[in-house]
């Protein structure tokens, strides 16, 4: 079996495979390795596939593999939450609570490779249960933090003996490896529909484009040809227009599909290639609010562009709030008990118990009605389409701004009840300045602490609304120096900047943030008499800025080289009213635009390329042919 396994980690992508014959070679072999480590028991049976999926999942740098097998043989028992391994030991330690077992293979990154030595030379020798198991559930003991990655629709067993050995190769060879691998491309649980109008067909799309040597990024950038197609057909107008218009956004929909079905069907994953489809989903769907807003104003409609605005502005908000709230569940599920009051049958506890009943019961009306309510992406781009192909742009904003209106009232409400039941902070787990987007002036506020860096924001955010009402009804007509004001409220939320952001709805001081810079960099253009698509481009160009922010939150990557150069939103806003009250806004708004658009394309050539290659040439650690393990 030995044997067997070391050919298929090969085969796999294992550069090196080494078998230990103990506890201390095995802790040697790791503490000598410059890369990630994978560790794997000998008694694993499993696809080939299955051992390459664990090897290049993109989850996270430390993964193990789980089975629904039972515990048994001594074999250590998990408890997952949210695809995190939050409890790893034998099943009667876990109390009933264990969701599966340790399949026998854990892929370490290269930071808990530490954590993975001192638990080798930690564990017992003379202790039951196989040497791998004592050996993960000390990895998991000393904190390390671990994603599952569950067999589906493959095959992976461990065999204690030589009929389990024959039945677990008999299952191996009852299934078509690549047939599977093609189905697995697909998203287990994805929107409705996504499901039952793109992934039914799609998955042959993905095999195409595999077979034609396509990569997932190739398939992005022509997705976003397709998108930018569609937005400039709804710009012109006309039925033809329109109807070919949404037909190359479903196209373009069901490219944005293929591009993640193709990297998970080739394993061709990589930092950049998570970070650019992130990207461009919002920009795509951005520049088809612009296009449906210049299609409606040359139509005629008056208002067009300022339901294109509003439409970016919201759901730009509602993704800030989607990303922070995930961030908050899955710090939750890191931490074994819950801090809060709430717990023990209060509201906050009965909503987390009827999510996670909807959640289970997938395929029924409870169910897709779910994840069908929240608005997500494919039911946003088929609205767009039917309303569009079926009556006008005007009518395509307005159905996406009612539908996402109340999206943002229903999740919002929920989620607040269960954060607060929740009681865990977020952004004090991060760099706070970092992802409130705070700049120079605000580092320079005194700092309050009372009444809170969230109510703060809200403030800011509800002076701007107030400011921004008359806006809507005079437009240009109201005085300029009412900007002062607007600012100066504004910057309240500055002085929440160095307070500590551990509440538990501090999660949503960044889409407030975002909030109240966009509304008044919206007021300033329309008090300042701005064109509307130059209001509608720098808040567009703002927008890749915080999405950017947010992308590499959730990528796990560092700062943008350049970040320190976008001076903050109470900096921009500043300059904004500044250049209102001296009469060029227009010239503001395009000068600011154009600027941070040029700091970001070079914060991303400097991210992604530059530096890369920078490090490539210098290298961190001596070269070897290190880099994993099999014990």
């Amino acid at each position: 079996m030995a044997d067997r396994l070391v050919a298929q980690w090969h085969r796999a992508g294992v550069s090196e495979v080494r078998v230990a014959a103990d506890l201390d070679e095995l802790a040697d072999l790791a503490g000598a390795a410059n890369g990630p480590v994978v560790v794997s028991g000998a008694d694993l049976v499993a696809h080939t596939a299955v051992l390459r999926h664990l090897v290049t999942s993109p989850v996270g740098p430390t993964v193990a593999l789980v089975l629904t097998d039972p515990p048994t043989g001594g074999r250590t028992a998990v408890r997952e939450e949210r695809g995190q391994v939050v409890d790893a030991g034998p099943a009667e330690q876990l109390d009933g609570e264990a969701t599966g077992i340790f399949g026998g293979a854990v892929r370490v990154g290269r930071d808990d490779v530490p954590a993975l030595v001192a638990a080798a030379r930690a564990a017992a020798p003379a202790a039951t249960g196989p040497v791998v198991d004592r050996v993960f559930a000390g990895l998991t003991g000393q904190g390390a933090l671990v994603f599952a990655h569950r067999v589906r629709l493959l095959v992976a067993h461990r065999a204690d003996d030589t009929a389990g050995l024959a039945g677990a190769e008999a299952a191996v060879a009852a299934v078509d490896e690549d047939r599977a691998e093609l189905r697995l491309s697909v998203k287990e649980k994805d929107d409705f529909f996504t499901t039952y109008f793109v992934s039914t067909w799609s998955p042959y799309v993905t095999k195409a484009t595999a077979r034609l040597g396509l990569s997932p990024t190739a398939v992005t950038m022509v997705s976003v040809v397709f998108a930018v197609a569609a937005a400039a057909l709804f710009a012109t107008g006309g039925r033809p227009s329109l109807v070919a218009g949404a037909v190359l956004l479903y196209l373009g929909f069901v490219l944005d599909c293929v591009d993640g079905q193709l990297a998970r069907y080739t394993r061709n994953f990589s930092a950049w290639g998570g970070w650019l489809d992130t990207m461009a989903d919002r920009a795509k769907e951005y520049l088809v609010y612009a296009g449906l807003g210049l299609g409606a104003t040359q139509a005629g409609f008056r208002y067009g562009w300022a339901l294109a605005i509003a439409a970016m502005t919201l759901q730009t908000v509602r993704h800030m709030t989607d990303a922070w709230y995930g961030v908050l569940h899955d710090e939750a599920a890191r931490r074994p008990k819950h801090a809060g009051s709430g717990g023990g049958g209060g509201i906050g506890d009965r909503l987390n118990a009827a999510s996670n009943r909807v959640q289970a019961d997938s395929g029924s009306v409870s169910y897709w009605l779910k994840r069908t309510v929240v608005f997500p992406i494919g039911e946003r781009w088929a609205l767009i389409a039917l309303a569009a192909a079926l009556f006008d742009q005007r009518v395509a904003l307005i159905a996406v701004l009612t539908w996402g209106v109340l999206a943002f009232g229903y999740t919002g409400a929920l989620r607040t009840l269960r954060a607060r039941w929740m009681w865990v902070p977020v952004l004090d787990t991060v760099d706070a300045t970092l992802h409130r987007d705070d700049g120079p002036l605000a580092a320079r506020f005194p700092v309050a602490r009372r009444p809170g860096p969230l109510a703060l924001a809200m403030l800011a955010t509800l002076v701007v609304v107030v400011m921004f009402l008359p806006v809507l009804r005079y437009g240009e007509l109201w005085p300029t120096w009412v900007l002062l004001l607007g600012l100066a409220g504004l910057l309240v939320a500055a002085a929440g900047a160095g307070a500590a952001h551990n509440g538990p709805l501090d999660w949503l001081v960044p889409a407030a943030l975002r909030a109240a810079e966009y509304l008044f960099a919206i007021a300033v253009g329309v008090i300042g008499g701005a064109p509307a698509w130059l209001i509608f481009g720098y808040v567009f160009v703002l927008t890749l800025h915080h999405y950017d922010l947010v992308a590499r939150l959730e990528k796990r990557q560092p700062a943008p080289p350049l970040h320190a150069a976008t001076l903050g939103w109470e900096g921009r806003s500043a300059l904004l009213a500044l250049a209102a009250i001296a009469g060029f806004v227009s010239i503001g708004l395009a000068t600011l635009g154009i600027y941070l658009l040029v700091l970001f394309v070079a914060s991303v050539v400097l991210a992604w390329f530059v530096r890369p290659v920078r490090a490539a040439r210098v290298p961190a650690v001596p070269a070897g042919t290190g880099g994993r393990a099999t014990g």
